[in-house]
């Protein structure tokens, strides 16, 4: 949904150029919306070039503030160090259809992220029903070079793309769209949702296409909710050091391997996509992830601490991430609030140059300027 200018080189300090709709000293980006007057589609391809920012340097850390002691026993597991903290984002509008946190901020399209690129997420809120046959969301807008996935928490959202796939998610459901060598897509809340208002919730994330998986050809992965594993995952009381037997979390396996349990997903480099549910407070959890991959924690609902080797702990609170470091085989996860909700991600580092530009991600600057080319000769799509 949301596109940004930027080049980096893997494991070096780099130069950010960032895009907004709003303001010079706003270091949010976007590509300009902008509406055609009675058609209500939107075209996304107006790019601002407007401020060069430094990259954060690899000594930029997260302090300890809150340390804590979560009366755990020392455990022979690896725990993950937290590299950083990224608090909750201000919220934009994408189109009219998504009230979005650039969830990444300042890190986004850079290789501490890699695979991942972006994370747009939107809260619950209210939509109305809509009585006159106009319809919220974002029109006809191009992608080449990594893919998109959507997932719907509540409500409903509707595809369609250049290569005739069209269909509609619901809660639950996810979409996991390979744009590749080009795709032009559309995203919108669904008529029967629009007709009927209601609740409305989900997120949006950009993964890396590998260089040589760059110009493969678009491809639509529809995961229905019921297709996507659930796996049990223990928990203890972090007063009683006691298991939780019948509190114990749950994971939906959207991509990658939780406890011998793959998910659905087709990907072209190993990726993580875990959706968590932790029902009761007080409550921790150890999430086996594998050593050596980017490690992403997103507190979705609910609020959460994540523990450090030395048994302390950093808060995490709604809509804020913890960028975790890349050696340590264990995530240890403290709920601190009931009915908490967790997305976590990552997945093994492309190391390749990334090149962005609103809605193209490739290695180099000339394959953005022949992505802009080929689009504009009607290339996309087929």
């Amino acid at each position: 949904i949301i596109g940004q200018t930027h080049f980096c080189e893997p494991s070096q300090s780099t130069r950010s150029f960032y895009c907004t709709s709003e303001t010079k000293n706003n270091f949010f980006l976007s590509y300009r919306v902008m509406h055609r007057n009675h058609s209500g589609i939107w075209a996304f391809l107006f790019f601002q070039l407007c401020t060069v920012s430094d990259s954060l340097s690899s000594t930029n850390q997260c302090h300890d503030n809150n340390s804590n002691n979560n009366n755990m026993s020392p455990s022979p597991k690896s725990l993950r160090a937290i590299r950083r903290i990224l608090p909750q984002q201000p919220k934009h509008w994408v189109g009219n259809g998504f009230h979005a946190n650039p969830v990444f901020a300042d890190l986004a399209f850079k290789e501490e992220l890699s695979p991942f690129l972006m994370f747009d997420y939107c809260a619950p809120k209210e939509f109305t029903q809509i009585l006159d046959g106009k319809r919220r969301g974002v029109g006809q807008h191009p992608h080449r070079g990594f893919e998109t996935v959507t997932i719907a928490f509540q409500g409903e959202i509707e595809h369609q793309d250049s290569v005739d796939n069209h269909d509609v998610i619901e809660a639950g459901d996810i979409q996991w769209m390979t744009a590749g060598r080009g795709i032009i897509h559309q995203e919108y809340h669904s008529d029967k949702f629009s007709y009927q208002g209601g609740m409305f919730e989900m997120c949006q994330l950009w993964i890396n296409l590998p260089k040589e998986h760059k110009m493969t050809p678009p491809k639509y992965q529809p995961i229905a909710n019921n297709n996507v594993p659930i796996v049990e995952l223990p928990t203890i009381d972090a007063t009683t050091s006691e298991e939780k037997g019948s509190s114990a979390a749950t994971a939906r396996v959207i991509a990658g391997e939780l406890e011998g349990v793959k998910g659905p997903a087709d990907t072209f480099s190993p990726v993580e996509l875990w959706d968590i549910k932790i029902p009761k407070a007080n409550s921790i959890l150890d999430v086996p992830f594998v050593d050596g991959h980017n490690c992403i924690v997103f507190c979705r609902q609910g609020a959460i601490e994540v523990v450090n080797q030395d048994e302390k702990s950093k808060a995490v609170g709604p809509q804020a991430v913890a960028l975790m470091e890349q050696h340590g085989d264990v995530v240890r996860i403290k709920a601190t609030e009931d009915n908490t909700s967790v997305l976590i991600m990552g997945g093994r580092p492309l190391n390749e140059p990334i090149a962005a530009r609103g809605p193209f991600v490739m290695n180099t600057w000339e394959e953005i300027q022949q992505a802009n080319i080929d689009y504009m000769r009607g290339r996309f799509g087929a």
